[in-house]
C-alpha cells in the first residue's frame, strides 16, 4: 500500500506533529470528502506501508524528525517555484531555506528520493515566460545533483481561484509559445542532469523533451523497494492523471499556506475552523470523531511481488 501524505493539505509543513502521533500509533483516520460521517480507519505500520509520500512546499518542520520515518520507504514531492509571497503567501525563502533543505535533504536520503515540482506555472504580467526561465535555471543550478527529476504543470483554473487570478492578470500563451517555453525548460533541466515530466496535462510535449509524468510512478517504487509491485492506476484522480493508487491520509481545507492557486481550499471561515480544531494526538487531522460517525477499518495489505 502507498501512502500520500497528503495532496488535500501541507502535512509537513504546518502538521508534522500529528504525522509523527500517527506513525507512533500505527493509523489515521480519514473522513470520506462525499459522506463525511463515513470515517475509513487505515492502518499505517510499516509491514503494510510499502511506500509514503510526503508532498510538501516547506519540509524544514519534518527534518529533525526523519528517524521517526526510518522503517518507512519515503520520497518527497517537493514544490519549488520562483513565486513571491504575492503568489505564496506563507511559503518561506526559496533562497535562504528551501533551496538549502531541499540540498540537506537530498544528502540526508539520497537525490532518487527527491523529486522536484515547479508546478503550477502560472503567467501575469510580472510572472512572464522570461521570469520563469530566468529563476527556473536559477534554482536548477542549485539543485544540480539533488534530484534526477522535475516535474511541471500549468494552472488549472478552478473555480474557487478565478477571482484573484484575474486580480492578478493571469493570461495564457499560444500553444507554439507555449511549446516553445516548456522546451527551454526541458533544455535547461536536461543541462543540469534532470528529466522533467508533466503532471496531469493534456498536451503532449514530447516533441520538445518532455513526457507524460506519474507522479506517484509504480516504476520509481519498484527500483527503490528492490522488486514488483500490484499497482493499478488511481481511479480517483483526473483522466490526465498517471498516478499509482494510493491513499491519502490529509483532510481539505486545512492548509494555511495561502497559496492564490490553491484548489484544496474553498473558504477562509472553514480553513479556520478546521485549524481551531487542530489537535496533533487526534487519529483525524483537524477534526475529532463523534458518535455520530461510522468507523470502518479499510483494508490495506502489502502490494510487493517479492
Amino acid at each position: 500500500m502507498l501512502i500520500s501524505a497528503s495532496r488535500r493539505t501541507d502535512i509537513p509543513a504546518f502538521y508534522t506533529p500529528w504525522l509523527l502521533h500517527r506513525l507512533r500509533d500505527g493509523f489515521a483516520c480519514v473522513r470520506n470528502p462525499m459522506n463525511p460521517r463515513q470515517v475509513s480507519r487505515i492502518a499505517l505500520t510499516p509491514d503494510v506501508v510499502d511506500g509514503l509520500i510526503l508532498w510538501t512546499k516547506n519540509p524544514t518542520p519534518l527534518l529533525p524528525h526523519l528517524d521517526a520515518l526510518r522503517d518507512y520507504l519515503y520520497i518527497f514531492q517537493f514544490t519549488l517555484t520562483a513565486y513571491g509571497r504575492d503568489i505564496e503567501g506563507a511559503v518561506p525563502s526559496k533562497n535562504d531555506v528551501l533551496i538549502p533543505a531541499f540540498q540537506e535533504l537530498a544528502r540526508r536520503i539520497g537525490p532518487e528520493r527527491m523529486i522536484w515540482r515547479y508546478d503550477p506555472i502560472l503567467f501575469t504580467p510580472t510572472y512572464t515566460p522570461e521570469y520563469h526561465l530566468h529563476y527556473f535555471a536559477k534554482i536548477a543550478r542549485r539543485l544540480t545533483g539533488c534530484t534526477s527529476r522535475c516535474v511541471i504543470s500549468f494552472i488549472d483554473m478552478y473555480r474557487s481561484i478565478a477571482a484573484p487570478m484575474r486580480e492578478i492578470g493571469l493570461y495564457s500563451l499560444p500553444e507554439p509559445e507555449l511549446r516553445a517555453f516548456a522546451g527551454q525548460l526541458a533544455a535547461i533541466a536536461r543541462d543540469c542532469g534532470m528529466v522533467m515530466e508533466t503532471c496531469a496535462e493534456k498536451i503532449d510535449l514530447e516533441d520538445v523533451g518532455i513526457r507524460h509524468g506519474h507522479c506517484i510512478d509504480p516504476r520509481h517504487f519498484e527500483l527503490l523497494i528492490g522488486c514488483g509491485l500490484k499497482l493499478s492506476r488511481d481511479k480517483n484522480q483526473r483522466e490526465e492523471c498517471g498516478c499509482a493508487a494510493s491513499i491519502d491520509i490529509g483532510s481539505y481545507g486545512t492548509c494555511p499556506g495561502g497559496c492564490l492557486y490553491c484548489y484544496a481550499n474553498h473558504s477562509v471561515s472553514t480553513l479556520m475552523k478546521n485549524r481551531h480544531a487542530y489537535d496533533p494526538a487526534s487519529p483525524i487531522l483537524c477534526d475529532t470523531l463523534t458518535a455520530e460517525d461510522v468507523v470502518r477499518e479499510r483494508e490495506v495489505k502489502p502490494i510487493k511481488r517479492c
